[in-house]
This record gives structure tokens, sequence and C-alpha cells, in this order.
């Protein structure tokens, strides 16, 4: 995220599961990481590209994520391992989701 001109500050927390309760990231969408970017939960690898979409449009979401830890994904790229297909999840507080953006290898 640095690399893209995002300001990081990690936390180190013990329960990462009481922070993504805490920001209603449905439970299927769960995934390693959880930032929140400019009041936006981002969870899992979403592609920077995507993050700056939802920041240029503003929507009325609480956030996006990728699922899991899909090959291809940013951070999970693997030499000579093929590209997994994912899609980028925009959800709401209520567990409602919709596919934000698709990616095939």
């Amino acid at each position: 995220m640095e690399e893209n001109g995002f300001a990081v500050q990690v936390e180190d927390v013990k329960d990462l599961n009481a922070i993504k309760e805490a920001h209603q990231v449905p439970m299927e969408l769960q995934s390693c990481h959880t930032a929140i970017v400019d009041g936006y939960v981002i969870e899992g690898h979403v592609p920077v590209e995507e993050i700056n979409r939802l920041l240029a449009e503003r929507p009325d979401i609480a956030g996006l994520a990728v699922a899991g830890m899909p090959i291809g994904s940013p951070g999970m790229e693997v030499d000579g391992a093929a590209d997994q297909p994912y899609d980028v999840m925009a959800f709401n507080k209520d567990g409602s989701m919709e596919v934000f953006a698709s990616y095939r290898p």
C-alpha cells in the first residue's frame, strides 16, 4: 500500500476477529488482513486499483473484501503457479454484498 501512495499504520492485535466483528465484515468474506481506509473497511488482498476506485466513487457501502488468499491477488503472487480467479466484493453492515470487480486470469 505504501508503494501506491497510502500512509500505512500497522497495528498488531491479539484478537483480529474482534476487529472484523466490530466492522461487521461478513464471515464468508473474512481474510488475513483488515484495514480501514478513509472510513471504509478493506478486507484481504484487495487490488489497489479497486481501493482507488472506491475512494473516487465513494459508494454507500461498508467496504471491500477478497475472501481467502487467492493466488495472483496482490501479495499472493506465486512463481510458476497459475493465477486463480477471484471477486472483489462490496459489503454492507447488514451483511449484504455484491461483486465490485472480478479478476479472471
